[in-house]
């Protein structure tokens, strides 16, 4: 505590990890209840295409307003948008469309990084994360992002959860399920641009899915899920933060395993869950 007091950059890294938490929670329960991981995964390795594009745009063209975070947020928009497309209209089984979004993203990346002259380390630091860089304009854009993703989700919150829960019900009430799923996977793009600040693209789908994971163990409730999915994410935060400044480790990996050790050690709670509610099920039916 004392070394969060003191170091400036262990208070900014902290802040940002707060910030980033409001979105990992709310977003992230929403993947784990859609069961779309894997599609945030995809769209986390595909970023790359476009950040390596504005990278080799600033320093082969002068393109100076083209930074790496604003291609990997385009990029983002434009892979989620592109995968929901052509799963709606096409009717492609998704795992084969992650797996050519996934490969196609990066192998984009990597030739405009081959063709980007001078030293490309601060890519490195998106890929793995390098939490202790951040700045002031960066936490505002963090905030900035983060009244985007709840404004929208406190607009469109029953529709999201009617398509999370049972979208062709919700296309028989007159809800535009197309849209909103794009919508929906638009989301999940802006958050993992969001944590990539924090723990690179690697390492994003661990405070994107297990906080919101662990949440569900102990409430059915969406809004009470998202609501402990940001406590754990703030929490993981802060204790990979204090870890690696104590074990000397990079904080956002060891954000990371902070949040898959806890998952494993509180993973016997939902065998206890479903135990719990098998048994009130027989009982119900004994009774009736």
């Amino acid at each position: 505590m004392l070394a969060f007091l003191e170091n400036p950059f262990l208070q900014m890294a902290l802040w940002a990890c707060l910030l980033a938490s409001v979105a990992s929670g709310i977003v992230g329960s929403y993947v784990v209840i859609k069961r779309i991981s894997f599609i945030a995964g995809s769209i986390a390795h595909s970023i790359l295409g476009g950040m390596g594009l504005c990278l080799w745009l600033q320093r082969t063209q002068g393109w100076t307003f083209c930074d790496p975070v604003l291609g990997a947020f385009l990029s983002a928009i434009g892979a989620a948008l592109l995968l929901g497309w052509i799963h709606l209209n096409y009717r492609e089984r998704e795992d084969a469309i992650i797996a050519a979004l996934w490969a196609t993203g990066m192998a984009i990346g990597m030739i405009f990084l081959s063709l980007t002259p001078g030293n490309n380390v601060e890519l490195l630091n998106y890929l793995f994360g390098n939490i202790l860089f951040i700045e002031t304009k960066d936490l505002v854009r963090l905030a900035v992002l983060n009244g985007i993703i709840g404004a929208v989700v406190v607009c469109f919150y029953r529709k999201f959860l009617a398509l999370c829960f049972d979208d062709e019900q919700a296309a028989l009430q007159g809800v535009a399920v197309k849209k909103l799923y794009l919508l929906l996977l638009s989301l999940v793009a802006i958050s993992i641009v969001l944590l990539m600040q924090i723990i690179g693209i690697i390492l994003v789908i661990a405070l994107l899915t297990i906080p919101a994971t662990l949440a569900s163990l102990f409430t059915n409730r969406l809004f009470m899920m998202m609501a402990a999915a940001v406590g754990f994410c703030a929490l993981f935060s802060f204790l990979g933060l204090s870890a690696s400044f104590s074990l000397n480790w990079p904080p956002g990996a060891t954000i990371a395993l902070t949040s898959a050790a806890s998952y494993l050690i509180l993973l016997p709670l939902r065998k206890k869950k479903i135990s719990l509610k098998s048994k009130q099920q027989r009982i119900g039916l004994t009774t009736s």
